[in-house]
């Protein structure tokens, strides 16, 4: 009987009249991703609808089944036919230039990402504003300048990508997270990717972190409120793995305290 039931509930699953457990993630939870071993296990793991690779490709790293990539322009440098053709060919969304207010990113003044800007467009595909480090929600600031200048020359943005790190570690920062989003949303009436958050205190001369239970409580809360924002369509953690950044949810293959809460984010 068993048997019976199992071969008819695979039956169903190939025909699409059933979802497999691993094909039923949450699509707006992901998580950005560098190459390391296990990191293919650790991200089927996290029940994640899509990921990243802060590049055009996926950096060797072996999509599962039911997760959706999505290529990068990281900066200027990745403006170019290969670049270009390449995240045209693995994707149907492209996310614009990685922290061009930063001097150790992108790196990129308003006036040199409007000009290039055009060769992203012209991918046809899905095309996501440049990811400012902070200040998003700033008149004035790195981004407002540059959707006016794309607004001016009748270019397209179509969703906006932000970074968020908190330095208080406390119950609130899911509410400060909330009121960043809400305020850049407001701003620019589209819809809000955050492609990377955790709690992270830069205002030191080095990163200071949480302990475990305290970035594992954020994960779980922020998940839930990002879920639950209607005008933003994607999150994704920073970062899959330890060996990128002690936010990190795995470490090889085995979730962290911050994993699991991550993990059962829906």
């Amino acid at each position: 009987m068993r048997r019976r039931l199992a071969l008819a509930l695979a039956v169903l699953t190939a025909v699409g009249l059933l979802t497999s457990p691993a094909a039923a993630v949450a699509s707006k939870k992901g998580v950005s991703v560098n190459n390391h071993p296990g990191v293919t296990a650790a991200l089927a793991d996290v029940r994640a609808g899509w990921y990243y690779t802060w590049a055009s490709d996926t950096r060797g790293v072996t999509t599962p089944a039911g997760i959706e990539f999505v290529p990068m322009i990281w900066g200027a440098g990745a403006v170019n036919d290969t670049d270009l053709n390449r995240a045209r060919s693995l994707g149907s969304t492209l996310l614009g230039f990685n922290e061009p207010d930063m001097a150790g990113q992108a790196n990129l003044t308003v006036e040199q990402a409007l000009s290039l800007w055009p060769r992203l467009q012209a991918t046809g595909m899905r095309l996501g504003a440049p990811a400012v480090a902070f200040g998003g929600d700033r008149a004035g600031g790195w981004l407002d300048r540059f959707m006016s200048g794309a607004a001016a020359r009748g270019y397209r943005v179509d969703f906006i990508p932000l970074h968020w790190y908190g330095s208080d570690f406390s119950t609130a920062a899911t509410g400060h997270l909330q009121s960043y989003v809400q305020a850049v949303h407001d701003r620019y009436r589209k819809p809000i990717w955050v492609t990377e958050y955790g709690l992270i205190d830069f205002t030191g001369p080095q990163p200071r972190y949480p302990d475990q239970a305290r970035q594992s409580d954020f994960a779980q809360r922020s998940g839930a409120m990002l879920n639950g924002l209607s005008f933003v369509e994607r999150f994704a953690w920073f970062s899959l793995s330890t060996r990128t950044t002690p936010t990190g949810l795995y470490d090889g293959t085995t979730p962290n305290a911050t994993g699991v809460a991550y993990r059962s984010v829906t």
